[in-house]
Parts: C-alpha cells; sequence; structure tokens
C-alpha cells in the first residue's frame, strides 16, 4: 500500500475531527425553556397548544386574511377573537418571555412578525437623520422623518 504510514494517521485524525462534537457534547444538555404562561385559560390546552400553535396560527391566518372570519370557536365551545395581536397578545404580553424563550432554544425563526409589530416596539421610532443630509442641509422637514408635518396645519 502507498504511504500507508500517512494515510492511516490521516484517517484516525480526520475521525476524531468529524467526531469531535459528538464526544465534546456528551452527556451535557441544555435545560428546557420555561416560559412566562399567564394565568387563565388559553383558546385550546396547553398541551395543544404546546404541539400545534403554529398549525393553529396558520389556520386563523388563513381564516382572518382570506375568508374574513375573524371568531374562533375552540374544542369547549367558548368563542375567541382570531388574531395575533389582538387575541394571542392580550395574554401573551411579553413575547421575549414568552414566544422568543422557546423559538431561540429551538433555533426557530418564526415569520409571525414578519408582518406584525411585537407589542414591545408598538411605538414607531424614525430613523435618525443621516450625516450625508446634514452634510448637504437638507432640511428634515423634507425627509419624511419629522414629527412635524406643515400640510397639516393648513
Amino acid at each position: 500500500m502507498y504511504n500507508r504510514d500517512k494515510v492511516i494517521p490521516g484517517i484516525i485524525i480526520f475521525v476524531l475531527f468529524a467526531a469531535f462534537p459528538i464526544w465534546w457534547g456528551h452527556g451535557k444538555s441544555v435545560p428546557p425553556p420555561k416560559p412566562e404562561l399567564p394565568k387563565g385559560k388559553c383558546v385550546e390546552s396547553k398541551e395543544y397548544m404546546r404541539a400545534h400553535h403554529m398549525q393553529l396560527l396558520n389556520i386563523w391566518r388563513n381564516k382572518a386574511i382570506r375568508e374574513g372570519m375573524r371568531v374562533y370557536v375552540s374544542s369547549d365551545g367558548s368563542r375567541y377573537w382570531i388574531g395575533l395581536q389582538n387575541g394571542c397578545m392580550k395574554c401573551h404580553h411579553d413575547k421575549s418571555k414568552f414566544c422568543d424563550r422557546c423559538h431561540t432554544y429551538a433555533a426557530v425563526k418564526p415569520y409571525c412578525w414578519n408582518c406584525h409589530i411585537p407589542p414591545e416596539t408598538k411605538e414607531f421610532k424614525p430613523p435618525k437623520r443621516s450625516a450625508l443630509l446634514k452634510l448637504f442641509g437638507i432640511p428634515e422637514r423634507l425627509t419624511g422623518n419629522s414629527s412635524h408635518h406643515e400640510y397639516e396645519e393648513h
């Protein structure tokens, strides 16, 4: 066999590096997150919501946006308003203490917040005036970022 004294140590080193994540993390685990649960009852049971909340939110999205239906009748016959911000977030006030804890743990990036505004950032803050605008002396009222609108006064 050609270069037997180099190939075999190379294979052993490769296997050690390839298996490094397995033997380094052996026996270690990160404790599961404990999301801050509100008091009271959710639209469905805790077990159902834990396993199927994303499917339920997709169904709600389709019913609300495509069919215009805004009332959800739960398995016990109770009626709830369909909506993430006006439904779910009324009880789950803090996204970082409820949604983000589990999603970060599971390395999941939900797309809910692509369209919805998280409750803690409801207040819109306009971007700061750029250095380029300052350099050319462009008034802030022409950028659309000013809180003072001249057209509202006339």
